[in-house]
């Protein structure tokens, strides 16, 4: 996957290399070229000098073939900015903005702008949102036997039942994020566009939830 990242800052940088390192192509906009020096002589990827809400360098970084984009500069408003234009003009699925003030973030969540507001686990959650296949658990048992993982579902589920879900991938969901807040649904809850999904499975199990998550019920 392609991922732009507007912000070189420390966890912009630090994001950079956490997502090279697993494989996907990055490019980091940042205003200021001395800020690129974070990244250190090892980074593969592009950067781009310029004004990381401009389309122009937007393009120039690649979003028109990104499958993510993380607004994590200094400051809430081009971030929110920046994750507008992405999600609504350019299209990527998977957008996430950095916000400082806390009840701000919240409001941004609500709108269905994905935020992330704490900074000690910032890269993290970051790398869960951009990354949304259940690679990175939100818990694991002491025996390594289930975990709780944020795992992406695919389009054809939406409008079909949690409990569908459940019988066909063989997982438990355990709960739904919808706008901002979470959900305890039961059998007969909807699946809605949009919907995080966070299910208990095992771990063994992973690679058959994620292809029924991905695939929809009328193809597993």
């Amino acid at each position: 996957m392609h991922i732009v990242i507007m912000g070189c800052g420390r966890v912009g940088s630090t994001l950079a290399h956490s997502l090279e390192d697993r494989g996907h192509s990055v490019a980091i906009v940042d205003r200021a070229a001395e800020a690129f020096r974070r990244l250190g002589p090892h980074f593969a990827g592009r950067t781009v000098t310029g004004i990381g809400f401009d389309r122009d360098v937007l393009i120039e970084a690649g979003i028109e073939q990104a499958g993510a984009f993380a607004a994590v500069s200094s400051g809430d408003n081009s971030n929110v900015l920046a994750a507008r234009i992405a999600r609504e003009i350019f299209r990527v699925d998977n957008v996430v903005a950095r916000i400082y003030d806390p009840g701000r973030a919240e409001v941004y969540q609500r709108l269905g702008i994905p935020t992330v507001a704490t900074i000690p686990w910032t890269t993290h959650q970051i790398i869960r949102r951009l990354l949304p296949e259940g690679s990175e658990p939100e818990w694991r048992d002491p025996t390594g036997t289930v975990r709780l993982a944020e795992v992406h579902i695919g389009p054809a589920w939406v409008g079909h039942r949690v409990s569908d879900l459940e019988q066909t991938s063989g997982a438990r969901v355990a709960f739904l994020t919808r706008l901002g807040e979470g959900i305890l649904p039961h059998r007969d809850t909807v699946i809605q566009d949009g919907d995080l999904v966070h299910v208990i499975m095992r771990e063994d199990g992973i690679e058959k939830v994620e292809a029924a998550f991905a695939t929809g019920p009328e193809d597993v």
